[in-house]
């Protein structure tokens, strides 16, 4: 499991960023990989409203947020925003990371493309003021809910804090760990119980991405899915990419990984090979599975389409027997 924190404040070690690593620190305990984004230190353009990737998909710009932060964001099973409030809404800096959803949004909304993680990504918001105003939290709840549906994670829930101005103010808080502590156990109770599969092939480029993404879409509350290779390449194969967007799926900003960056934190219940032979892991307590599934790379598109529905059958034939 990863869990991303996007660190808005632009003071590093402020009160925000307490409340943020103190709540990843208990996320860990329960084994989760967590990563932070310190947004104010982010080099990235701000959405100019050009409306190119309402038809294309894509950002105009090419750079860290498209090249980084979506994959980052496409890689994560929670992800958790913290700001501090300025003017009732999120930092200027997280405002520009989360405008620059827009891309994912288009592809969600325009394209009418389904990211494979849907089913179980969550959403959590951190914020804090310095005042006692009622309405406060309103407009950053509001943008929290819009911006975690564009990047397809459910707006589960948050920790909103009143009257906290000067450094410090948040770690006398007298509930914050408590809090912390309450609201991590629920978050963490969506992705309890799931049987933790690894797909694995040589490259990592089709047949395995295929078979977990599949697996997440279709199971993604019963199955934590996984894909790696054993001598994995750089980019996913485009022709898989294409046929898998013909059924709806959005593969994009994906890439192939080692079987054991995979499995690093985590390993896996079950193991399902699909062409690593000998270089796959036996992992103790680990079922082991070969699906003989022919490897696409380098045929026909029809070739291709295929072997995905070979796979999908298969994984549909795996849920029901889990």
């Amino acid at each position: 499991m990863i869990v991303l924190g996007l660190q808005g404040s632009p003071r590093g070690n402020g009160n925000t960023n307490f409340l943020l690593s103190a709540f990843l620190k208990e996320i860990e305990k329960f084994g989760a990989e967590t990563r932070t984004i310190e947004v104010a230190k982010l080099k990235i353009s701000p959405c100019i409203g050009c409306g190119i990737c309402e038809s294309t998909g894509f950002c105009f710009f090419n750079d860290a947020m498209s090249k980084e932060f979506y994959p980052m964001l496409r890689e994560a099973d929670i992800i958790i925003a913290a700001t501090p409030i300025f003017f009732y809404n999120a930092t200027a800096q997280l405002k520009i990371f989360i405008d620059r959803s827009q891309a994912l949004w288009s592809r969600k909304y325009r394209l009418n493309l389904t990211d494979p993680g849907f089913k179980t990504r969550r959403g959590f918001l951190l914020a804090l003021g310095a005042t006692k105003g009622e309405n406060l939290f309103e407009g950053i709840s509001l943008t929290a809910k819009y911006f975690f549906d564009a990047i397809a994670a459910h707006y589960s829930g948050n920790l909103t804090y009143r009257r906290i101005e000067n450094k410090g103010d948040m770690e006398k808080h007298p509930t914050v760990l408590d809090d912390i502590k309450k609201e991590a156990d629920r978050l963490l109770s969506f992705f309890t119980g799931r049987k933790k599969i690894l797909f694995a092939c040589t490259e990592n480029a089709c047949r395995s991405q295929m078979a977990a993404a599949f697996a997440r879409y279709i199971a993604g509350d019963k199955i934590d899915a996984v894909s790696g290779g054993s001598k994995p390449v750089a980019n996913l194969n485009p022709i898989m990419v294409k046929v898998m967007q013909e059924k709806g799926l959005d593969m994009e900003y994906l890439s192939p990984k080692s079987i054991d960056v995979s499995i690093k934190k985590v390993s896996p219940d079950i193991i399902i090979i699909m062409g690593c032979k000998q270089n796959c892991p036996n992992i103790f307590g680990a079922k082991k599975y070969e699906w003989d599934i022919p490897d696409p790379a380098g045929k026909s598109i029809n070739y291709m389409r295929s072997i995905r529905d070979m796979i999908k059958t298969r994984v549909l034939k795996l849920v029901n027997e889990l």
